[in-house]
């Protein structure tokens, strides 16, 4: 199962705490998949990435409550938690800027402390898409539930292009595959 993290509602559709969700658009799209609503609080659908079958999964439940929606949709189709894939943004990395996880701490992010809760720890894999810091004394959390800037949204594709590059060869060839080609890897010039 790939999830990726947001909040649902139109105003924050273009923030950059739902790089997550952007991310599993493009999967969608890119791979045919059909996102519905369904159970659990969620979107999701079924189909192949690169002859992998894969859930991809955006729960519908604001971030900080991410981790029960999953949790109960993994369970439902019978996924460990160490099987799935969480794609979320993070403030401390360089805009555009991927880092692949195989486990860890939430680093202070809601959505990943959530999931922490729903499973009990944080044996799950992650790819953490950078969105950067605040370049002023901006809060973070006006930093990240605001929107990308005109150069920001210009790399956009190129950052989104390389999650997807990513997620495929890590379904493809392994995490150990995929982080060597991928993590710490820069997408985007505008910045």
């Amino acid at each position: 199962m790939i999830v990726g993290l947001g909040n649902p509602g139109k105003n924050y559709h273009d923030t950059r705490h739902n790089i997550g969700f952007m991310a599993i658009d493009r999967l969608a799209a890119a791979y045919d998949v059909t996102l519905k609503p369904g159970k659990f609080d969620t979107l999701h659908g079924r189909g192949r990435i690169d002859q992998t079958p894969v859930i991809l999964a955006k729960p519908m439940g604001f971030m900080n409550r991410s981790g029960p929606p999953v949790q109960r949709l993994s369970q439902y189709y019978k996924i460990e938690h160490q099987a799935i894939l969480v794609v979320h943004d993070d403030i401390d990395l360089a805009f555009g800027r991927l880092k692949i996880k195989t486990k860890g701490g939430s680093g202070g992010h809601n959505g990943i402390r959530s999931l922490m809760g729903a499973f009990g720890g944080g044996d799950f894999p992650r790819l953490r898409i950078g969105v950067g810091r605040p370049a002023n004394q901006e809060a973070v959390t006006g930093h990240v539930l605001g929107t990308f800037s005109r150069s920001e949204t210009q790399d956009l594709d190129a950052i989104l292009r390389g999650a997807q590059d990513a997620i495929s060869a890590i379904l493809r060839d392994g995490f150990a595959a995929g982080m060597n080609h991928f993590h710490g890897k820069t997408f985007g010039c505008s910045t």
